[in-house]
């Protein structure tokens, strides 16, 4: 008995030495831009063949953020263990009846942190998926709102590989940033050598935050005033249902992307992937090729030298700008910016575009304190904002 408990030892230590590894960075677009979704607090799903190491990235990633990874397979779960199971009190008509969350959940709300992953999505029926639509947008699973540090992350087989597939649902389809996982040869020999790629977490710049949610913010509304018909656009189709499309919705996490990714200064082919699954191909790849034109200045070098800068020539581009100047003022609101607002504005009129430059002025007005003294460059939109009541 004791040499088969010897033997049986040196087999899992064996194993363990097999296990251990270390970790080196390597450019990779598709573990950068599932960094960035991450940092982003956005909920990703990776879609992938089996076994090309999808759970294998998760263990590296909550590693590298130093979170407790709680996975879940979502296909031999009942819709039940999301939505929470009712525990009567002793006066249910006093205290209502609160829906019992699961273990994994109340791990990690005890935690404070962690990193949830659902693997083979594709694979739950239809009524586990709609359980999950609350758990991914509204972050309650039964009675228990996890909390806002968690993040979450799925996987997915394409339904023709997947055991029993389906069609992802198109609400819980556009809830995620889909990223498309697969696999490097290379990656994987050196990876048998005892080396994998590390997942390096974007660093976003403190310094760097009020003008990086001016340029997206203003890049997104430019690009959806100039393309109106890609604001929704629901595919024909289950299987394009079923992946990344416009919304309002996924235009809002377009935009938090290109705010983290500004940021973070993450590349731009990462930058391209994050965006591109969460609104689609279509309009995901027009959005950066509008991008890669619009090379906006820095909104808060503009504000701090109001004077130096020339206004774009393109209206499209005009429209972005003045965009990204006014969610700059209103992201760092003082009388100076506020004035830098108004002599920006007063180049638009100076250029001859106006019109372009009311909207802009409407919201500058609104952002007035009323101890602030009326600059020179209001002129040239009194009638138009008397006659909206903003001033």
């Amino acid at each position: 008995m004791n040499d088969i408990a010897t033997r049986l030892a040196a087999a899992d230590e064996l194993n363990r030495r097999l296990r251990a590894f270390r970790t080196e960075h390597a450019p990779s677009a598709q573990l950068e831009a599932l960094a960035l979704a991450v940092s982003a607090n956005l909920p990703v799903l990776l879609w992938g063949e089996p076994g090309i190491g999808k759970s294998a990235g998760m263990e590296q990633l909550a590693a590298g953020l130093d979170l407790p990874l709680e996975t879940v397979i979502a296909s031999v779960h009942e819709p039940s263990d999301f939505a929470g199971l009712p525990i009567v009190g002793d006066d249910p008509a006093a205290t209502g009846v609160p829906m019992a969350p699961p273990d994994w959940a109340v791990r990690v709300h005890r935690a404070g942190k962690g990193l949830v992953f659902f693997d083979e999505l594709s694979s739950a029926p239809p009524a586990v998926q709609a359980a999950l639509l609350r758990v991914v947008l509204e972050r309650r699973v039964g009675s228990l709102t996890l909390p806002e540090p968690v993040r979450i992350v799925a996987a997915a087989n394409p339904p023709s590989s997947a055991a029993d597939g389906w069609h992802l649902s198109p609400p819980l389809a556009n809830r995620f940033v889909h990223l498309r996982w697969t696999h490097d040869p290379r990656t994987v020999a050196r990876g048998m050598a005892g080396t994998w790629p590390t997942v390096s977490i974007p660093y976003v710049d403190p310094a760097k935050i009020s003008s990086a949610v001016a340029r997206a913010r203003g890049a997104v509304s430019g690009f959806l005033t100039a393309r109106p018909g890609l604001v929704h656009h629901l595919p024909a189709d289950a299987e394009g249902r079923g992946g990344a499309w416009p919304s309002p919705r996924t235009w809002e996490m377009a935009l938090r992307l290109l705010a983290t990714g500004y940021a973070a200064g993450v590349e731009r082919e990462a930058l391209a992937s994050a965006v591109v699954g969460a609104v689609g191909d279509g309009a995901g790849i027009e959005m950066m090729s509008y991008l890669e034109e619009l090379d906006l200045p820095d909104p808060d070098h503009v504000l701090a030298d109001p004077d130096a800068f020339a206004l774009p020539e393109r209206g499209d581009r005009q429209l972005a700008f003045l965009t990204a100047i006014v969610a700059a003022v209103q992201g760092e609101l003082t009388q100076r910016r506020w004035e830098a607002g108004w002599a920006v504005l007063a180049k638009a009129v100076a250029a001859g575009v106006p019109d372009v430059a009311a909207r802009a002025a409407m919201d500058l007005a609104a952002m007035r304190n009323l101890d602030w003294p009326v600059p020179a460059g209001i002129d040239a939109f009194l009638d138009l904002l008397q006659l909206s009541g903003a001033l």
